[in-house]
């Protein structure tokens, strides 16, 4: 058993489960395993590939519970702010992108750690909403990193787990599925590019999908929003660690 397929496999599993369990968070998991055999330029493709199949894989389960009233003005933001990322990429640094996402992430997810407190704003609406969606499709297009603020937002607004894991699906779902076209119309995600590498982690991520959504339906919301925290936590201070580290 080559190095490569160990690595590729555990990094598939790695964000297959994740994703079965929160609906985001493919990439961030299975990068640092799959940077380690690979080169950037395959890595990130591969994780869109993956986390495409990861949402469809849990979509006939999740599509009950997404709330498309909640998840509409989100995902439309998030949709008009990907190329606006994309358009600014050449005249932002990303170290600071990365830096400034890190930072609110640690300092958020500690304090809700820390104290326990659920601070929740009711103001905006719809509005609201889309400006958060909007922000994060930014930060998309820039860094890759379209999900964390939706994901504040979601528990600063107080939802229930089962709202909070429909409008990540129909979110990251939507924004990958728009990074995947946009990726094979310019040949970046091609056959025979990422062919065996997407069926070397094919089986890892259907069984980390698998496993996650069976770990979801056993969590109560308190546990659940324990989970997403410790999961934006890890995230931040990876972010950090990879600009400082």
């Amino acid at each position: 058993m080559s190095t490569l397929f160990i690595f590729v496999f555990l990094g598939a599993f790695a964000g297959g489960l994740v994703n079965g369990l929160s609906g985001f968070g493919t990439g961030l998991t299975a990068l640092p395993f799959w940077l380690i055999v690979l080169p950037p330029q395959l890595a990130s493709p591969l994780a869109v590939v993956c986390s495409v199949v990861s949402q469809a894989g849990t979509l006939p389960q999740v599509w009950r519970i997404i709330d498309f009233k909640k998840v509409k003005p989100l995902v439309i933001g998030g949709l008009l702010g990907v190329p606006v990322g994309t358009f600014f990429l050449p005249l932002v640094s990303l170290n600071v992108c990365k830096a400034g996402v890190g930072i609110l992430l640690v300092s958020y997810c500690s304090f809700q750690l820390i104290s326990r407190t659920q601070f929740q704003v009711t103001w905006g609406g719809r509005i609201a909403d889309g400006f958060v969606g909007l922000a994060g499709g930014v930060l998309g297009g820039l860094v890759g990193l379209s999900g964390p603020l939706p994901t504040i937002w979601a528990n600063i607004r107080g939802w229930g787990k089962d709202t909070k894991r429909g409008v990540f699906q129909a979110y990251n779902g939507s924004i990958l599925l728009f990074a995947f076209i946009s990726q094979c119309v310019t040949g970046i995600i091609t056959v025979e590019k990422m062919g065996h590498l997407f069926l070397l982690a094919l089986p890892g991520t259907l069984i980390g999908v698998w496993c996650g959504r069976q770990l979801y339906s056993r969590l109560s919301d308190q546990r659940f929003d324990h989970i997403l925290m410790v999961m934006l936590l890890i995230s931040g201070c990876s972010l950090l660690i990879s600009v400082f580290g």
